[in-house]
Parts: C-alpha cells; structure tokens; sequence
C-alpha cells in the first residue's frame, strides 16, 4: 500500500490486487461457511445472504478485518460504515452471470464516497467469471434498467442499458486472500464460471464513508466498522452467536427496511 493508491483509485475507479489474508485465515473461513451453508442445503438462501456478517460473527470479524480497513480508509476517510455484505458464488458450469451494472445505482446514498471490497476465498481468474471492470467509468453515471435476466446474480435485476466495448475491459483476477476495491458507480461485471471445476466464492462487502446517509429522508442501517459515529444511520450488532434467534429477527427487520429503501430506487428506473 502506498499513498498512491487513493489517486489510482480516484482516476480508474478501482484497484487489484491487495493481498489481504493469509492461506491459513482464509482456509478457516471458507471452512465456516461451507459449514453453515450446509445448514441451508449447499447454499445461502437470498434471505441469508444479504448483509451475512448480521448472522454469523465469523463474517462480522471479517467486515472489521483491520488490513481491509486500513485499504478502505485511504480511499473513504477514516470514519467507515459496513452498508452491506453478500457471497457471489458460482459453481463451474453454471450459467450465472454478473451483468454490467454500477452498484450505486440503487442503493440511494447521498453521495457516491462508497466503494465494494470484493475478496477472494476461492482463486477468481478469467476462466472461472473473475470480476470485469470499466476503468473511469465511475465518473458518469450509467442509464440503467430492470431486466432480469435469468442468469443475472443481481437479486434486482438491473443492467447498463448501452453497449459496454468490451476493447476497455480489464480483468480483476485474484488468488485466495486478495481483494479489489471498486467505486460504488463503477461499471462492472463478470462472466460465468466455465472451468472444468471449482467453484468461485467472492465475498463483496459494501463500505460507504461515514457522513454518507440515504436520500429522500429514508434512514437506513448499517454496521460501523471503524472511526466516528455521525448519527446518519441506525447501527447494526455483532450477531451473538451463528443464527441466534435474537440476530436472526434483527435481521429480518434490517432487510425489510433495506428492500424498501433499494426498490424505490430501482422502480424509478427504465424496464426492458
């Protein structure tokens, strides 16, 4: 890391590789969530999914890891909030995809001082539908609309609506312990995963800076991870124990509240 890498962010919008975790941190934790999505058949519902670090401390942990943080804040300042956390997962062989899309597009902040760390449990290479990116595309934003693709990972559906040239495209490629960083109005994307085998196992954590609040008046939550308070949201807590009954109705809760904030954002876009 060098005092460099706010400006490279700042000019292309994202920045890979940042080597993060060790081999045998990340053994550890892609061997808790292999236990717990066997709790659920295999695999995370959607329910489940959406801000996982609320039911599993393991994941709580990993959203407060000091070294992702640290990443976090040359970029964002030094008062960070978590605004949500899910797996991108794809089995080889399937046909999911990410569709082009800057994630900020729904999500209804105030202001764009967001990005998403995304890390790599698995290795995430071209092959296996790593992560694509537009560079300085986070400097304009994109006409999107909902078109659900049955392939599309997005749980809303969005896409870029215009041709993205595929010529200016870069691959984000990481080893098991890396992480990329990209703006939250980023253009971004990926394939599917069309190894032999293996399976890719991303886990993308949303930060926003600390002074970010939702639009419109709406109050969303959102776990602070580093720094001051600035009272813009409701703070999320530390889950007691894996699925505990007291986080698992706080999370139901948190979700009702996040889906309404992001579907009256999505239904002010085009469908398609």
């Amino acid at each position: 890391m060098t005092d460099t890498l706010s400006e490279r962010f700042a000019q292309s919008g994202y920045a890979a590789p940042i080597p993060v975790l060790e081999t045998v941190e990340v053994d550890a934790i892609l061997s808790q969530l292999l236990a717990a999505e066997a709790r659920f058949g295999g695999q995370f519902p959607m329910a489940i999914n959406a801000k996982a670090h609320l039911l599993f401390p393991f994941l709580w942990d990993v959203v407060h890891d000091p070294r992702i943080l640290d990443a976090v804040a040359q970029i964002l300042g030094p008062d960070l909030l978590c605004w949500g956390s899910s797996f991108f997962s794809k089995d080889a062989g399937s046909d999911d995809v990410v569709p082009w899309h800057q994630d900020g597009t729904c999500w209804g902040l105030d202001q764009p001082k967001a990005l998403t760390v995304w890390l790599a449990l698995t290795p995430s290479t071209p092959e296996m539908g790593c992560l694509r990116v537009l560079p300085g595309s986070h400097k304009t934003p994109v006409r999107h609309a909902i078109r659900n693709a049955p392939s599309s990972m997005l749980p809303l559906g969005e896409e870029v609506a215009l041709e993205v040239d595929e010529d200016q495209i870069v691959d984000c490629p990481l080893r098991p312990g890396e992480m990329s960083m990209h703006h939250v109005m980023l253009v971004h994307g990926s394939h599917p995963n069309r190894a032999p085998s293996g399976r890719r196992i991303g886990f993308a954590i949303r930060y926003i800076a600390g002074d970010v609040a939702q639009r419109h008046g709406s109050r969303g939550f959102a776990t602070l991870v580093r720094g001051r308070d600035h009272g813009t949201y409701d703070l999320e807590q530390r889950p007691d124990k894996a699925l505990s009954p007291e986080a698992l109705r706080r999370h139901k809760a948190i979700l009702q509240r996040s889906r309404d904030i992001v579907a009256a954002e999505a239904a002010q876009l085009d469908g398609a």
